[in-house]
């Protein structure tokens, strides 16, 4: 049994990753019927730490994980490092004294405690003066009820995360109530203010972006491109002229420049720096999702017994968060672009031959680990194996965007 763990990113105020929350397979009794909830999560801890490794899946980011009443009570937490995780309590945790106790034992250890879902209740104020985090659920309760209990835990020395903050408008909200750190898909969201054409500047960069992910993309065509962008044209010359290649003679031409990196290191080349400046003024991990998705998508076309083309799927996957990048309809961006109808259908409408990678890149992503094993079988894909595809994507995209 391979572990499904996928990640959610947590912000801070300026929407930059502060931590990631690892999402466990649920369910996982159905897969070791012989043991029992804390043995299966034992077992997950352990898959992300040793096999996986907590470097590749949190990026080098704190990972927020969930412990049971009985993990915490056999101070399971303290196996692993206290400055690579933030030990989640559950919200059904009873606070009686052998869980103070041990979550005292970890606190003077250097651990962080988060009390997950938090609702109010007295019997929980023993755990506050250990708590350093106080999740929120945006979905589970009225805005009212959420600034009370802000207000009441203003004595304790906590900061506020909100959990499940699915719009801009939500963001704000929490960041106006108080909050510090934002879970939630809102940062992939667009923020369309109002109807606005696409800047020349912005859809040459995505013409580039189109053209060199393109199974059979002319080189011409592509040095046109390029060469229309100064910048672009500046970073590409450096990099290849850099100590990396050791070249005894430098490289002084745009046509040279892409040939000798070849389609797939021109590919990912340009679209990192592509979309590196369209999202200039965006979260850093909207590009490292569309970055996850692409490979993503890549890898289970390659594995799929189904004819598709796998340069068509990585450029899926990179376009999938475009409507949030440049704050505008899917549908308004793609009439702009030289893409294939297959990509056009599954971005817009979710459609078509490519749409179900996508949308098994996604389900993972959010931990849907049922529509994961669901949209794997449709596709003739072992889900076993995701797990893998999943953790190499993550490993890739983080390398590529520190670009």
């Amino acid at each position: 049994m391979k572990a499904y763990v996928a990640r959610q990113p947590i912000f801070n105020k300026k929407k930059r990753v502060k931590a990631y929350e690892l999402l466990f397979r649920d369910g996982i009794l159905n897969s070791f019927p012989d043991t029992n909830g804390e043995q299966a999560t034992s077992k997950l801890l352990s898959d992300s730490f040793m096999t996986i490794g907590i470097e590749q899946i949190a990026g080098g980011k704190k990972a927020f994980i969930n412990f049971t009443e009985e993990l915490l009570l056999r101070k399971i937490p303290t196996m692993f490092p206290s400055e690579k995780i933030v030990v989640e309590v559950l919200e059904d945790v009873e606070p009686h004294q052998g869980v103070v106790e041990a979550c005292q034992e970890m606190v003077e250890g250097g651990y962080e405690i988060a009390l997950d879902d938090f609702v109010y209740r007295p019997s929980l104020e023993v755990l506050l003066p250990l708590t350093t985090v106080v999740k929120i659920d945006f979905q589970a309760l009225p805005i009212d009820e959420i600034k009370i209990y802000v207000e009441k835990l203003a004595k304790f020395p906590v900061k506020f995360l909100a959990e499940k903050v699915e719009t801009y408008e939500e963001f704000q909200t929490a960041l106006a109530t108080g909050f510090d750190y934002f879970q939630g898909y809102f940062f992939s969201k667009p923020q369309i203010l109002s109807e606005r054409d696409i800047s020349p500047s912005r859809l040459n960069l995505l013409r580039i972006m189109a053209e060199v992910n393109k199974e059979d993309f002319s080189f011409e065509d592509l040095e046109k491109l390029i060469r229309r962008d100064v910048s672009i044209s500046y970073k590409l010359l450096r990099y290849i002229n850099s100590a990396y290649f050791r070249r005894l003679k430098e490289i002084s031409s745009i046509k040279q420049a892409i040939i000798l990196l070849g389609e797939m290191g021109i590919r990912r080349f340009l679209s990192l720096i592509s979309m590196s400046r369209l999202a200039s003024d965006k979260p850093d991990e909207l590009i490292r999702t569309s970055i996850i998705r692409a490979r993503l998508c890549e890898q289970l076309g390659k594995v799929s017994p189904k004819q598709v083309d796998i340069s068509e799927l990585f450029t899926l996957g990179l376009f999938s968060l475009i409507d949030a990048i440049l704050d505008n309809h899917m549908k308004n961006i793609m009439e702009n672009l030289p893409l294939s109808e297959g990509i056009k259908s599954a971005l817009i409408e979710r459609k078509g031959l490519l749409a179900p990678y996508l949308e098994l890149a996604k389900a993972y992503e959010a931990g849907l680990w049922e529509k994961v094993v669901n949209l794997a079988e449709e596709l003739g894909i072992s889900d076993e194996k995701i797990p893998e595809y999943y953790l190499d994507a993550v490993t890739w995209a983080d390398s590529y965007a520190t670009l």
